[in-house]
């Protein structure tokens, strides 16, 4: 028999399989000998009062043995002798586009500029020793994308573009934990996912697809349309290591990420459509987690021994435009996140046990192409199709200049910057580069640091202890998101203006993280069968 049971316990009971049914047992009434197995479909932790409860929905099997596995199987077949499709970028768009291409029976050929997963993280090593970025390999650049060392946090709203179960399965299948299709917050962890991506890789190439890595786009390649206009029909590439030029046929996946800036300059030059979109800018704020728990907890003991390190969610409206906490890491990592020479740019991550001293997040402002005109006129004060980009360099560049020309970054105690003081010395920190003391509040574009100073004050009074000199400002954190979008049909998802280029996930401004992205790379590779299909 099998029987499913909503519950609301003390975290000791949801601590482990053997603490529920031990509550199964004492407050349902079910002999715990009968219970052969337990397996938890959703998990939630309720902490808004000071007794903390975890919301579980469980399967209890009775007297049987689950016969299936706790995700769904993908079935991937051959495909090397089918049509080519090319996906330029092996993040998580491209990465589920070219796993549903070959569902879909059609033969992914990735182009990746970065290196595999495992070699780039020699290249991010090498930041905080040499002071020094490797353009083509970063936090950013390379297999799985700048999810893949950027926490690999799979949280989403985006339910309405599509099936984001699959994408959670789909990891699973490829060896993540399957807590993730049950907790309300899933998160791998940057310790894990690196694995997961090589598996998707494998399966990739098993089924007859190609991956290429230290190969960058430089174009397309184009064809007159019977109509006058143009179609692409493949992408011009060079490898990095030889300088060797490359030409790949088929219809073209665009899923470069946010950080391909030369991607937007040739697309700009090429007057394929874009335009500008706005972003979110402003700091990492990194507290000890300690803090964090007691805040959230309400507790001075902190999380206790069966709760994991506290999250919050913060949001608030200053003078028109949100103010708001962005991918944050419980028990994580501050990391340097540039992506070539003269930026300093920073991000956060953790590992699967968000165990360390610290927790981030990012806390951002909202930033329209409006906004910006003012700083990057451009154009007679009309904003053109990269002044959003051109300012997140700008701000960028002036973080790199605070920071001593080196990748230590400039940084300012929260109290202090709310109430404009230089900070004479700084908390310890988890940035490994290093933080240098810098007046925050003084360079930082007003738009920006003055809502940030009220939004601070505003987050202070509704959790007590929150605006603490405890806590430290890391500057700048400008990735939040694509400074433009590729412009792209409503239904075919192809390029408005030219046919057989469909620009994916969170380069060309249609998702927000590793999930949205994927769901989007799989409803890229549909339209592509698609239009490979009408066209016979």
């Amino acid at each position: 028999m099998i029987e499913e049971y909503q519950l609301r316990v003390l975290p000791q009971a949801a601590a482990s399989e053997e603490n529920i049914i031990a509550y199964l047992a004492k407050e349902k009434g079910l002999d715990a000998r009968t219970l052969t197995h337990v397996r938890v479909l959703r998990r939630s932790i309720d902490a808004r009062q000071r007794t903390i409860y975890v919301n579980l929905k469980v399967r209890a099997y009775i007297n049987e043995t689950p016969q299936d596995d706790e995700y769904q199987h993908v079935d991937y077949p051959y495909v090397g002798d089918r049509p080519q499709v090319v996906v330029v970028g092996e993040g998580p768009g491209g990465l589920f586009a070219s796993l549903r291409l070959i569902e879909l029976g059609l033969r992914p050929v990735i182009l990746e500029r970065g290196k595999d997963v495992r070699e780039r993280k020699k290249d991010m090593a090498l930041i905080t020793k040499t002071q020094k970025v490797d353009p083509e390999s970063n936090y950013c650049f390379g297999e799985g994308g700048a999810g893949a060392y950027s926490d690999g946090k799979l949280y989403t709203r985006s339910h309405k573009r599509g099936n984001t179960e699959k994408i959670l399965n789909v990891f699973c299948q490829h060896g993540a934990s399957t807590s993730i299709l049950a907790d309300a917050h899933p998160h791998i962890g940057t310790d894990k996912l690196p694995r997961v991506i090589e598996n998707m890789r494998l399966q990739i190439i098993k089924s007859g697809g190609e991956v290429h890595f230290q190969t960058k786009m430089t174009g397309f390649l184009l064809e007159q349309t019977p109509g006058g206009g143009e179609r692409v029909i493949g992408a011009k590439a060079v490898d990095l290591q030889t300088n060797k030029e490359l030409e790949f046929r088929g219809p073209v996946i665009l899923a470069t990420g946010h950080s391909a800036r030369d991607v937007y300059r040739y697309l700009a030059s090429a007057k394929i459509e874009i335009e500008p979109k706005g972003i979110a800018v402003g700091v990492r704020l990194e507290h000890p987690s300690k803090l964090i728990d007691q805040i959230q907890y309400h507790n001075k003991n902190g999380r206790g021994k069966y709760l994991p390190a506290a999250e919050y969610s913060m949001v608030a409206q200053v003078e028109g435009r949100g103010i708001y906490s962005f991918c944050m890491c419980p028990g994580g990592f501050v990391i340097p996140a540039a992506t070539g020479p003269e930026q300093i740019v920073v991000n956060g991550m953790s590992p699967s046990n968000r165990g360390t001293q610290w927790s981030n997040s990012g806390m951002v402002v909202e930033v329209r192409p409006e906004d910006v005109t003012q700083i990057m006129p451009g154009n007679g004060g009309q904003h053109d199709v990269l002044s959003v980009m051109r300012f997140q360099e700008q701000l960028e560049k002036m973080c790199w200049q605070q920071g001593n020309m080196r990748q230590t970054a400039p940084a300012q105690r929260m109290a202090d910057f709310v109430n404009n003081r230089l900070s004479y010395d700084l908390p310890k920190s988890s940035y490994a580069p290093g933080l240098v003391s810098s007046p925050l509040h003084f360079w930082l574009p007003s738009f920006i640091g003055k809502r940030l100073q009220e939004g601070f004050k505003v987050f202070g009074k509704r959790s007590h202890g929150f605006l603490t000199n405890e806590a430290v400002l890391i500057a700048v954190e400008t990735r939040t998101s694509s400074p433009v979008r590729i412009l792209r049909d409503h239904e075919t998802l192809q390029h408005v203006l030219i046919e057989g280029l469909f620009p994916c996930g969170e380069g060309a401004g249609y998702a927000g993280g590793i999930v949205s992205a994927g769901v989007d790379g799989e409803r890229c590779a549909d339209a592509v069968y698609a239009s490979l299909k009408a066209q016979g």
